[in-house]
């Protein structure tokens, strides 16, 4: 009998240490679990370095861009970046840009690597929309665009302000293309998406290859503006174009036909009755493009997808 009760007690003592270890467990489990919400850190791994970008560039397996660079350390060197004149509208336009953009990227060479870095910019008007359902949709697309950037490890620029008083509406666009191209000497190429553009192939990948020879790449037919003059010829909602001082003209000349100009009315109904299908007076970002491919001739730098 007093066997039993030993046997009895051994058995009641195990199961009240097993019970013990399993709870301490479960505990242990919660309080890591807690610190993990606290601590967000401590649940990624941290990044390791490489020696030939000065320890800085982070190895998560992804498309990383430009930001493995360390953004704390310039050299001493003067760049174009400290002239006074220097100015990222329209305006004054920028002399020697190929000639600075070099000087700068041997000044930075980490960004030199990028033989085809890409911009993406994109924006809407400063104002909410006056249905709320804009306002949700806008915020789906720019995830649309974010996310294919992050995929393929391109810079993206969301505009939502008038970075001309002059330049609203569908002009709007032009000053942060034009503002992009100063702001990010290390991109070759600034790929202008309207807000309402969806990107619905994830994989897809610009031929870059194709446009070696080109600066201006946009979705068109060249027959309806050199034969049919319409308006209807191109598409500006998309368009990718060269950071190079071709580039920089191009957009100054572009610029001027817009409400900036002080002749813009005067300029409106010269282009205007040159078309064949302006339906609506006024002169819009599409159809003074049209027109400035009429008269300027840059077929030879364009490329029409």
């Amino acid at each position: 009998m007093a066997k039993n009760t030993v046997q009895g007690k051994a058995f009641l003592f195990l199961r009240d240490k097993s019970l013990f270890v399993v709870a301490f467990l479960i505990s242990f489990l919660m309080v890591c679990a807690l610190w993990s919400f606290i601590d967000p850190r401590s649940t990624f791994p941290k990044p390791h370095s490489t020696a030939s970008d000065g320890g800085v560039t982070a190895a998560y397996g992804c498309a990383t861009g430009f930001h493995g660079a360390n953004l704390s350390q310039d050299p001493p060197e003067r760049t174009f970046y400290d002239d006074p004149s220097l100015s990222y509208s329209f305006g004054s336009p920028v002399r020697n840009w190929d000639k600075k953009r070099r000087e700068w990227l041997k000044r930075h060479p980490f960004f030199a690597t990028a033989r085809h870095g890409i911009v993406v910019v994109t924006g809407s008007q400063p104002l909410p929309c006056k249905n709320p359902i804009g306002d949700h949709l806008l915020l789906r697309l720019f995830k649309n665009k974010v996310d294919y950037c992050r995929i393929h490890g391109y810079e993206i620029f969301y505009n939502n302000a008038f970075l001309h008083p002059k330049m609203v509406g569908v002009w709007a666009k032009l000053p942060p293309v034009r503002a992009a191209m100063v702001a990010h000497p290390e991109a070759e190429w600034i790929w202008w998406v309207d807000s309402d553009a969806v990107i619905t192939d994830m994989e897809f990948k610009l031929p870059m290859k194709k446009y070696e020879s080109y600066n201006f790449i946009i979705n068109g037919w060249e027959n309806m503006i050199y034969e049919r003059k319409s308006r209807f010829a191109m598409n500006t909602g998309i368009f990718l174009i060269r950071n190079c001082q071709w580039s920089m003209d191009f957009m100054e000349a572009w610029a001027r036909m817009s409400p900036l100009n002080p002749d813009h009315e005067k300029i409106a109904k010269i282009a205007i009755a040159e078309l064949t299908d302006k339906e609506f007076p006024g002169m819009d970002e599409q159809s003074a493009l049209v027109y400035l491919m009429l008269t300027q001739k840059t077929s030879g730098e364009t490329k029409f997808t």
